[in-house]
Parts: structure tokens; sequence; C-alpha cells
């Protein structure tokens, strides 16, 4: 199939293009526990289910399955799914996102009674947790913060002192009363965090806004937990539907899945830009433990698809998978020709053409690892975008994506258009599309 005269629509639900990527009301519950900013939709998740007619007796793969997307909405169809994440912050979101056998009035009880203890002691050191309550009599050195090693890994002012002691209070708390409701307690803890008690922003890119100085912590995290409650009781009769989760990069060989038992994937990988997940993510993910230092960083950016500068390390050769790809190679060129031109001459500005092969090359990794775990005519959506990052240099992701999996025995099927979005970088609108692909059957 030639994929550069596919010009199809996604119908998706009769909505417009700027609300086309985003949660809708009836998909909140689960779903907006914890997610990354920006997540594919879970209609786009249920339109490709419905689509490729998948049922029951099926078995959804998403592997790259960041904060539960594709595999919670799996579990609410009914069907089983298997998600890899190499992101611990991530891996633990979609982990407690699909564990639904939670009591919720005990998981409320629970919290009750942690939010109690949290108040007590705050109390006992002249706070009250509101904001600017006018009787808070406290020494700003008795404060508990974090290590100075960790306070490096942060965003600078991205939590104030004051709402981090309360935060840090509570989270001893809940590690001191550990039990069956600290998973999702500790998940509530990090939207809560995140959203009420931190100053950071998101636009989409992480950044710091307004210094709050003073706010709730307890009552935010425990409302959290009630709501969290709440959509328990409405799934609870789907909770025997299994949904395994790997902790793992889908670079690798996974040899903890059998092979073909998949019959669809339904993923969105990253895309060849500047998103450094492991920075959207990172109060949250030094908070709960998850990162501790510069070691641990690097380790773990190590196990992720090359998509940013950010992640870049000497020995990578992940580009190897695409040394003969004659477009890839020419979309390189074109940037480093391009920074020639514009005397551009940043450490990161000269990774641009080498994040982009291996960008593509990890991908085709990917694509070759899991092609042993899918099953004969399974059916695969890919949601991916162009991007314009890199010294306003075109990447047409999908159609490249395309190309190599067809290098690989896969058959393109499509490349639907699912939206388009505005780049600031050439300020126009550029494509983002849902890749289309089918591994062929036995004998052909």
């Amino acid at each position: 199939m030639d994929t550069t005269q596919s010009n199809s629509n996604l119908d998706l639900i009769a909505l417009n293009n700027h609300v086309r990527n985003k949660i809708q009301p009836d998909n909140m519950p689960v779903h907006d526990w914890y997610r990354f900013v920006l997540s594919f939709p879970p209609h786009l998740v249920k339109y490709y289910i419905e689509k490729f007619g998948l049922n029951e007796n099926s078995i959804i793969l998403d592997p790259f399955c960041g904060t539960g997307t594709t595999v919670v909405e799996s579990k609410l169809s009914g069907i089983g799914a298997i998600g890899i994440e190499a992101h611990p912050m991530a891996y633990f979101a979609s982990k407690v996102k699909t564990n639904w056998k939670v009591d919720p009035d005990g998981l409320v009880h629970h919290a009750e009674m942690i939010a109690n203890k949290a108040d007590e002691t705050l109390n006992s050191q002249g706070i009250v947790d509101v904001p600017f309550f006018k009787e808070n009599e406290y020494r700003s050195e008795n404060l508990e913060t974090l290590s100075p090693e960790k306070m490096g890994l942060l965003l600078k002012n991205s939590i104030s002192p004051l709402p981090l002691h309360k935060a840090l209070l509570l989270l001893h708390h809940l590690t001191n009363e550990r039990c069956e409701f600290t998973d999702i307690e500790s998940l509530a803890f990090a939207k809560s965090v995140v959203q009420n008690s931190s100053n950071l922003k998101f636009g989409p890119e992480v950044g710091v806004g307004v210094i709050k100085k003073d706010v709730p912590v307890i009552a935010p995290w425990l409302s959290q937990v009630k709501r969290m409650a709440e959509d328990l009781r409405r799934v609870h009769r789907g909770s025997d539907v299994r949904v395994d989760l790997i902790n793992e990069d889908s670079r690798t060989s996974l040899n903890q899945i059998t092979a073909e038992s998949v019959d669809a994937v339904i993923t969105s990988p990253p895309y060849p830009n500047e998103k450094d997940y492991t920075r959207t993510t990172r109060l949250e993910s030094v908070m709960l433990g998850f990162i501790n230092d510069k070691q641990e960083l690097q380790n773990l950016k190590k196990t992720l698809l090359r998509s940013n500068t950010r992640g870049i390390y000497k020995y990578d050769d992940d580009d190897s998978w695409i040394s003969d790809n004659k477009k890839v190679n020419e979309i390189a060129d074109q940037i480093e020709k391009r920074r020639i031109e514009l005397g551009k001459t940043s450490g990161f500005e000269r990774m641009y053409p080498r994040v982009t092969k291996l960008y593509f090359g990890g991908m085709a990794k990917h694509l070759k690892n899991i092609s042993r775990l899918l099953k004969p005519g399974a059916k695969l959506a890919y949601v991916v975008g162009d991007q314009a990052s890199y010294l306003r240099v075109v990447i047409k992701t999908g159609e490249l994506l395309a190309e190599i999996a067809d290098s690989l025995g896969y058959e393109v099927v499509d490349l639907e258009l699912f939206r388009t979005r505005f780049a600031t970088a050439t300020k126009e609108q550029i494509r983002e599309e849902v890749l289309l692909l089918r591994w062929p059957q036995k004998g052909k």
C-alpha cells in the first residue's frame, strides 16, 4: 500500500478536531486516576477494539503501556490485556488502575484514619492544613524536606517548603500504615501532590507556574481517594478480567509472554521530539521513591525508546536497525544541514540527527521483537504523530514507521488520520495518525 495516498478519516463519535484527543466525561472513571499529559484517549482504544472485532477471548497488547489507557479500557470491555512499560511511575499507575479487587469501603475507612493522624501531627506542630491559616506558627528550619540529592532531581520550585512538609508528613503516615490499600492511596498521593500541592504547570511541557506558598494537602488527597473508591464500586464486576503488567523495555525479547498469544496491539509510542517523560513525572517519581538519585535516573532513561536528546548515550546503537533506510537517513541529513545553516552549535542541537535515527531504529527493533508474540492475522494500531521539533524539519512518523514495518514482514493496512494539531515550530497544522498493520497469516 502507498501510505502517502491514504486520506481516510476516523469516524470516532462526533468530536471536533480540537477535542478529539481529550478524555470525555463518561471515560473519567479509573482512567482519570492518574494520566500522562496528552495521553491518547480511551474512546480511541474502544473504537479499535470494535473495529478489530475483539471479544472476551482476545488478548490485547500495549507495548508502550504508559499510565494504562489501553489496558484499562480493555478491562472495562471485558477483554484480557498485557501492558509493557519501562517507566516505574507509569508502570505502578497501570498496576493500580487495573486492580479492582480493592474493597472501596475499607479503602475510605483506612484513608480517613490516615488523614486524621496526619492532621493531628500537623496540629501538634502548630500547622493547620488550610492555606495561610493565621494561627500557623512554625519555624521554617523545622520543616521536613527531601535530601539535597533528591531535591536536585526536581525542577526548581516544583513545590514550596510548607506544602512539601505537609506532603512528606502524609507520606510518612502512609508508609507506617502499609496495608492492602497503600498502593491505591499512593497513586492518589501522586496525582494530588502534582495537581493540588505543587507549583507545576503543563502546557503540555512541564514548567513552574504560580508559586503557592501554602495550600491544603491532606484534604485534596482524601478527596481523590474517595473518588477512586466510588469508581471501584462501579467497576467491581469486572475485577476478574486478567491484565498482566510487565516492567520492561519493549525493545527487548519479552520472553515472559507466550509466542503467538496476542490478537491485537493498540498503543501510542513516544514521538520523535523533545518530550522527556521522566521530567514530566519527576516530582511524584522522586517522592514515591521510584527515582532516588542521578544514577537511577540515568539507568531508567537507558530503558526507554530514544525519542529525545536528554536520553541519548554514547554506546546507543539502535540506529543500526535502520542503517540502510534511505528516507530516515535523508531526514537526519536534512536536520544536520539545517543546523549548520542556522549556526546552531549546542550539544542538544548536534544530537538531533542522531536521536532521529535512534528513534526509528528503536521502533524497528521493537516491531521485530514483538512479531513472535503475534497470532497469525493479528491486527495492530499505532497512534503516532508527525513532528517538526528538530529545527522545523518535518518528520512524517507514520509513513516512515509503515515503511519499516513493511520491511519486517508486516502488512501495512492503512494510515488513518486521527486529528491535526498545531506545531509551534512550523506554525502549521500537522497530522496525528493511526498506523494500521497486520501480521500475516501463515503460508503468506
